[in-house]
Order: C-alpha cells, then structure tokens, then sequence
C-alpha cells in the first residue's frame, strides 16, 4: 500500500519528513504560507504546491497529512485533517496548550484516524539500543534520570516566532523541553509530582530560555531535566539510572556530536563498572524509522506509540511549572 501524503508547514522539519517518505509514501502536495518554499519542496516530486492548507485536505488523493508549522496552527490544522478523514503526523508539541490539546482529542474520538506526535528522539539509534537494554533489565528496576537538552541560538533569536508567546505558547520550556520529558516518561512513566522553574536570564524576549525540572512518579523514580538556549555548545545528555547500572546517553550527530550511548555495568565487587559503548557516526535514521512506524500504525490500526496522550501529558507537566513560574502565556 502507497500512501499519499501532504506536507504542511515546509521548513526544515517538513523537508525532513519529504525526505524519508520511503516506498510507501508519495508525497501529494505541500502548503506553505511562502508558496515558493511549497513548489521548492514539491517540485522534486511533481506534487501540488499552495499557500492554503486547507487546499490539501479537500484532495482525494492525500491520505495522510503531516503538519510541521508554528506551534499556533498545530492544533487547528490536526483538527480539520482528522474532520477530512485523513491520518496525521503532528511534530510536537502538537499545541500551545492543553485545552487546545483537549479539541484535538476530542475530534478523534470514534474515528478511525490515526494521529502520531513527532517525539522523534525516541527513534534515534542511541535511544532505540537504550531501550533495547531497559527492556532486557542490563541496568536492573529503573531509579531515576538525570538529562539536559540545549542549544546557544543564533543573532536574531529573540525576534523569531519562537520568542512570541502567541505563537509558541512559550519559550524553551515548550520547545525542546517536550523530547526531555517524552523520554523520560517513555522510560519512567507518569510522572504525578511536577515542580519547576522557567526564567529569561539572557535572550531580550517575553518567553523563558531556561527550564529547570524536577518530576516523580507515584514510586519515586525522579526525571531531573535542564532545557537551554543559552547552551552555548549544543548539548544533548541524558543518564538513566537502574540499580545494576547506567545507560550514558550524548550527541544527536551534526552540531550536538556523535551519537552514541555507554552502558555501565555495576559488578558484584562494585568498584568501576564494566563499560560497553556503541558509537552511531553514520547518518541519522530516525525520521525515517518514525515513518515507517506511522504507515504500520495506519496499516495495521493499533494505536501510535507516540500518541496525543503523550503529548497531553508533557503540556500537562509544561503548563504546570509554567504555573509555578509566575509566567502566562497566550492562548
């Protein structure tokens, strides 16, 4: 089965998902509000380009749409692409909000569309061999993750839509801190004790560029999570604790470093560990892994392993510390 798919939204992102379509996709159409950055990536593959998306959902030929815009027209767009019948990968945080969140939900209910939310971290090769130990119980009952996720910016940052509020619905805490908090509750689980602190300390801009987070399960496994864009190194980190060892996870490849992932195995003797460490230099596949996941999901009708659920749940915990931080963002 080939599935045809619409882009929306064809930044960086959306270029990213046209590249990995694979076999089984074709891509229809692609709708920008720049129109020539739509026939720019939709050229290469014949596809109809427009600068409304609502354009896309009206084709009979689209079966599945991906939405890759600003984080204000996430929700709206998911809404009428379930309305039109159609699949949808939605790149995280899926909205601005909750209650946003909540009208997507409730649009889906008792139809057969499936949605997946684009927590693509979870696909890179380091996460998938972490999860791949975790599973087999190497580093034993799961204690508690130490992680931080960051990058420095770029001249001009603080007048990007990323620094409205109306547009991202928040700073840092809601843009990359969404893949802390989707691994670590992929790892950990719910997470039912938030606390936290989100604050400005150097972009000139009305949204946070740190977030610092504190979370607990019912049984205390703890996710202890930095969010920056004042790393001025990109940095991707994160430490998974088990009571027979450790999972060291660094790199996402390109400007954050080779990816790769170190296990330390805890010895009867204690004392330094027994180390093994796989090192991932070669292309990143996980965009493509996550497609392929996605036209399984459609083809076999389970539910997305990534779901409106988790993404409920992050902006749950987002909207929490932004709570306790003082801060009220739009919408």
């Amino acid at each position: 089965m080939t599935f045809g798919v619409a882009i929306v939204g064809c930044g960086l992102i959306g270029a990213k998902r046209a590249a990995v379509l694979g076999p089984e996709g074709r891509l229809v159409a692609c709708a920008d509000l720049d129109l020539a950055r739509a026939r720019q990536l939709g050229a290469p593959h014949g596809a109809l380009a427009v600068d409304d998306w609502r354009q896309v959902l009206a084709l009979s030929a689209v079966d599945l749409v991906i939405v890759a815009t600003r984080h204000d027209a996430l929700s709206d767009i998911t809404q009428a692409a379930i309305a039109a019948g159609k699949h949808v990968l939605v790149e995280k945080p899926a909205a601005r909000s909750v209650l946003e969140l909540e009208s997507v939900l409730a649009a889906v209910k008792n139809t057969q569309v499936k949605v997946r939310v684009g927590f693509n971290h979870r696909y890179h090769r380091a996460m998938r061999k972490a999860r791949e130990l975790v599973d087999c119980d190497a580093i034993g009952e799961l204690m508690f993750i130490r992680a931080r996720y960051g990058h420095g910016g770029r001249p001009g940052y603080e007048k990007e839509w990323r620094a409205d509020p109306c547009l991202s619905g928040g700073g840092e805490l809601i843009d990359q801190g969404p893949h802390l908090i989707d691994l670590s509750r992929y790892f950990l689980g719910d997470f039912t004790r938030v606390s936290g602190f989100a604050h400005t300390y150097f972009w000139d801009m009305p949204v946070d560029d740190n977030a610092f987070l504190l979370l607990r399960t019912d049984t205390d496994r703890t996710a202890f999570l930095h969010a920056s864009c004042t790393e001025w190194k990109n940095l991707f980190s994160m430490e998974i604790y088990g009571r027979l060892g450790k999972l060291d996870l660094s790199g996402l490849g390109g400007s954050y470093g080779v990816e790769r992932i170190t296990w330390y195995r805890m010895l009867a003797e204690m004392g330094p560990p027994e180390t093994t460490a796989w090192e991932y230099p070669m292309q990143d596949d996980s965009w493509a892994v996550e497609m392929r996941e996605f036209y399984e999901d459609i083809r076999t009708g389970r539910q997305p392993a990534a779901s409106l659920r988790d993404a409920h749940a992050c902006l749950s915990i987002i909207e929490s510390i932004y709570r306790e931080s003082g801060r009220d963002y739009c919408p």
